[in-house]
Parts: structure tokens; C-alpha cells; sequence
């Protein structure tokens, strides 16, 4: 009787693990397109831009190794610093201020009212323009003389400031438009508040909870992991912001060359990556920048990850 336990339990395990190689090959076999484009395309350029920064390359000439040279340079670079407080300052409020606007409106648009579909699409559709064109359009809608916040402000009894040459205002101006372009983080958030249970809500407001402690209480906690997952998204697309930047400092110099607005207020780590690989042809002084960006921001999602995993409970039901 127990040798055939046993033999039983042995085909049992033997079936299992075939199981389980049949159903690693077959997650193999589905992430290998992904797996062959890394391999191929991002894993080549990345050890380039590794080796590129110990060297001076100019992209015309073979590069010469010069060891530190580009990193002791890159600290000593006054721009340095100045690119990365620009998108420290747009990371640490545009990331916050994106997610109440974004979290608020899915809260919104989670209620049961006439034309919520509506709404919905309205709220979604500036992020269905292109990042160009929405730069280009708030450049008109923050126009100091004619631009559409400055009327409506002057409507009001408030004289508007000078959103574009103002370097006081020129951040600010960005993250006015990042915030009308919330749409994607909040139908993540409202996919998010549609699979929480009612009868929690139900359960609560037997209990005489209010709706600000039925959204602190059991909303938060729920949807914690999708808030995790969007501050660590914004964190990684904010440290490289580029495009309207890119966009905005060009245009309110009034020029054609890349610039960093005015007094250097738009010009973030990106744009001066992107400056000194593409316009000086600093391939490897642009590598050695490439590399400690790279740094900082895993780094910095490193911390967001840690802090956040003791404040949230995947197992809340």
C-alpha cells in the first residue's frame, strides 16, 4: 500500500514538472519576439553607449579612450546641475499634481450620472494629440498679448504673466499642459476604482461611513498597487522629459537652434543630452550623461518601490 503511494506520488511530481517545462517553452516561445528585439536592437546600443563614455567620439572620427574624463568634465559642468534642478523641479511637482488631477477626475467620472460616456471622451481626447501639436497649441493659449489663460484671467480682474519669457513661469507653463493631457492615467485609475467591490461601500455606509472616509478607508487601499504603478511611471517619464520642452524652448527664443529658454528655465537633462550628442557631437560626454540618468532614475525607483511596498496590501479582499 505504501510503495504505491509512493509510485503515485513520484508520476504525480514527474507529470507536474513536465507541466511546468511544457508551460515555461510556451511563455518562452511567446516572449521571444521581445527577447530577439532586445537582443538585436537596445542590448548593442546600450553597451555601445557604455563604452562610448570613456571615450572622446565625434561620430566622423573612431572614438579615443580618455577613461573619466567625460564624468570628471560632466560634474564640473555648470549645466549639469542646472538641467538636473529643472527636471527635479517638473518630477517632484509635476508627478504629484498629475496624479490628484488624474485620480480626481476617474472619482468623477466613476459616478453614476446621464452621458458618462460623454464625458469620458472628452476627457481622454487631449491625449490622443500628439505631444508636438499639444505644444504647439498651448503656445498660443499662452500667449502673454492674445492667448486664451490670459484673457480669461483679465476677465477676472487678474493681469496674466508672460507664461513663455518669464523663467519664473516657463516650468509652470509645461505642467499646465501636462495636466490637460491626464487623460491616460486617469482611465488607468478609473479601470482601477471599477474593480472595487460595491458591497464594500455598501458595507460601510451601513456602518455610517462618510464618503470621504468610504474613499480613504476602502478606495485608496484598494487601488494602492495601480497607484504604485503610475508614480513609478511618471517618476521614469518625467526624468526624461524632452518633447515640450524641446518644443517651448525653441520657439520662445525665437530661433531655430535648440536652446534652454530663457535664462536655461526648459532646459532639462534630456534636452542637454540631446544637445551635446546631436548638436556639439559629444557622442561620449552625451553616453557618460545617458549613463548617470539611468543611474539616478533607478535609483530614485528603487526608493519609490521600497516606501511604497510597506504602505500598500495586495491581499485586500
Amino acid at each position: 500500500m505504501n510503495k504505491t503511494v509512493a509510485v503515485g506520488g513520484i508520476q504525480r511530481k514527474r507529470k507536474a514538472s513536465k507541466q511546468q517545462r511544457r508551460f515555461f517553452w510556451i511563455g518562452l516561445a511567446f516572449a521571444a519576439p521581445w527577447i530577439i528585439g532586445f537582443l538585436c536592437f537596445q542590448l548593442w546600443p546600450i553597451l555601445s553607449a557604455v563604452y562610448y563614455s570613456f571615450t572622446d567620439y565625434n561620430v566622423f572620427q573612431p572614438p579615443q579612450w580618455v577613461g573619466l574624463k567625460n564624468y570628471t568634465d560632466l560634474f564640473s559642468d555648470k549645466l549639469f546641475y542646472k538641467s538636473l534642478g529643472n527636471t527635479a523641479y517638473v518630477t517632484v511637482i509635476g508627478v504629484p499634481l498629475g496624479m490628484i488631477v488624474s485620480l480626481g477626475l476617474a472619482v468623477l467620472l466613476h459616478q453614476k450620472v446621464r452621458g458618462l460616456p460623454v464625458f469620458r471622451t472628452l476627457f481622454y481626447l487631449p491625449t490622443v494629440v500628439p505631444i508636438v501639436a499639444s505644444a504647439m497649441l498651448f503656445l498660443w493659449v499662452l500667449n502673454p498679448e492674445y492667448g486664451l489663460l490670459n484673457i480669461a484671467l483679465r476677465a477676472l480682474g487678474f493681469e496674466g504673466p508672460s507664461w513663455l519669457s518669464d523663467p519664473n513661469y516657463t516650468k509652470l507653463s509645461l505642467l499646465i499642459m501636462d495636466v490637460w493631457r491626464c487623460g491616460q492615467n486617469m482611465i488607468i485609475f478609473l479601470s482601477a476604482l471599477e474593480s472595487v467591490p460595491v458591497t464594500f461601500y455598501e458595507a460601510a455606509e451601513l456602518d455610517g461611513a462618510g464618503p470621504w472616509t468610504r474613499f480613504t478607508r476602502i478606495t485608496l487601499p484598494y487601488i494602492a498597487p495601480t497607484i504604485q504603478f503610475v508614480l513609478v511611471m511618471g517618476l521614469i517619464q518625467y526624468f526624461q522629459y524632452f518633447t515640450q520642452a524641446y518644443v517651448f524652448a525653441s520657439v520662445s527664443q525665437m530661433q531655430q537652434t535648440i536652446t534652454g529658454g530663457p535664462q536655461n528655465s526648459l532646459l532639462f537633462y534630456s534636452l542637454y543630452l540631446y544637445q551635446q550628442g546631436f548638436s556639439y557631437l559629444k557622442m561620449g560626454y552625451a553616453s557618460a550623461m545617458a549613463l548617470i540618468l539611468f543611474v539616478i532614475v533607478m535609483i530614485v525607483t528603487f526608493f519609490a518601490l521600497r516606501i511604497m511596498e510597506k504602505r500598500i496590501n495586495y491581499d485586500v479582499e
